[in-house]
């Protein structure tokens, strides 16, 4: 295809309605940076969805091309960093935001944004893993620096979210016991196979107990939640042990003493997946093209064409998809 001339997912509002359609678009049309990239491979995250129904917490402008994640192929640089046919991940910054994001053929954006495709990853891989998977890579390596396999068990909240899914395959993958909390009965089974060793449904696992500190459970946990149910990993955690957060749906408030962290020494440690350094980035994602690369990556997602989606953008509002969903441009 003709770079001037290429299709993209438009978000517009027209009469206080939001309505998406993919339509033609030229490079002129993208907004200013140093790298144009042909975007091969994109993927559905929930603040894509937000984004792609008007939500102004999420995108302020419209039209608008939402898409948090894309891996490419550099066809214009002009950074010396970057060469042409270079292979490329972009994830968060403001990709998707308020910039023109990966649901498009091309994109423009900064080079400080920009990721080169590590060495024994492809892009589909990549896009697999994507800001969910580079999230939990970052929560995973803040805690093995200070948790270990023979410590005890990790538990992981949301543990169907894509965030979820790939914490436990990475933490199983490194020979962690982990504990899934899902709301998700009918999922047990695709967790127990990823590599839980335990699912504990959620309507067991929240309930507010007013108690200061918990009978200890668990090494560490990665919470993509918030509410009660980080309030009681945090209560049931071990002495020295650490918890990551990096999601807030059930509740941004914590009901909390200070006595797990005081008493046990426990460490709470937060994870800003949109503006991580792009140094420990860069140590993620080599870490995730190897040593961590999901053994069960290929069985965690599902391949979708433009044209497919805005009804999964539908289905992941109502909570009705189940992995990771990536988006396959034609080469």
């Amino acid at each position: 295809m003709n770079q001037n001339n290429f299709k993209a997912l438009v978000v517009e509002e027209q009469n206080d309605q939001f309505i998406r359609r993919i339509k033609n678009k030229t490079i002129d049309d993208l907004p200013a940076g140093d790298l144009l990239i042909k975007v091969h491979y994109s993927s559905l995250n929930y603040k894509d969805a937000l984004s792609a129904t008007g939500n102004k917490g999420v995108t302020r402008n419209y039209p608008h091309t939402p898409g948090i994640d894309a891996a490419g192929i550099i066809v214009e640089s002009s950074n010396p960093k970057f060469s042409i046919n270079e292979k490329v991940i972009v994830t968060s910054y403001d990709l998707g935001m308020n910039t023109s994001g990966g649901f498009s053929e091309y994109i423009r954006v900064p080079s400080e944004w920009a990721v080169s495709l590590p060495e024994g990853m492809s892009m589909q891989e990549a896009m697999i893993i994507g800001t969910a998977g580079l999230t939990a890579g970052m929560s995973v390596y803040r805690l093995t620096e200070h948790v270990k396999p023979e410590d005890g068990k990790i538990i992981v909240s949301g543990a169907t979210g894509g965030v979820g899914i790939l914490s436990i395959a990475i933490l199983a993958k490194l020979g962690y016991n982990v504990v899934a909390i899902t709301g998700k009965e009918k999922e047990r089974n695709d967790l127990i196979n990823l590599g839980a060793s335990e699912v504990i449904l959620r309507k067991d696992f929240e309930l507010e107990d007013k108690r200061p500190m918990l009978k200890t459970q668990f090494a560490g946990g990665i919470d993509t939640v918030g509410g009660p149910i980080l309030d009681n990993i945090i209560k049931s955690t071990q002495a020295m042990g650490v918890v990551t957060c990096c999601g807030n749906v059930a509740s941004i408030k914590l009901n909390l003493t200070v006595f797990p962290f005081i008493l046990r020494g426990i460490s709470l440690v937060g994870i800003d997946s949109q503006n991580y350094p792009m140094r420990y980035r860069e140590i993620v994602w080599n870490k995730l093209a190897k040593d961590w690369k999901p053994k069960k990556m290929m069985d965690i997602y599902t391949e979708i064409s433009l044209e497919e989606l805005n009804e999964k953008i539908d289905l992941i509002l109502q909570g009705k998809l189940k992995g990771r969903t990536v988006l396959k441009f034609d080469a």
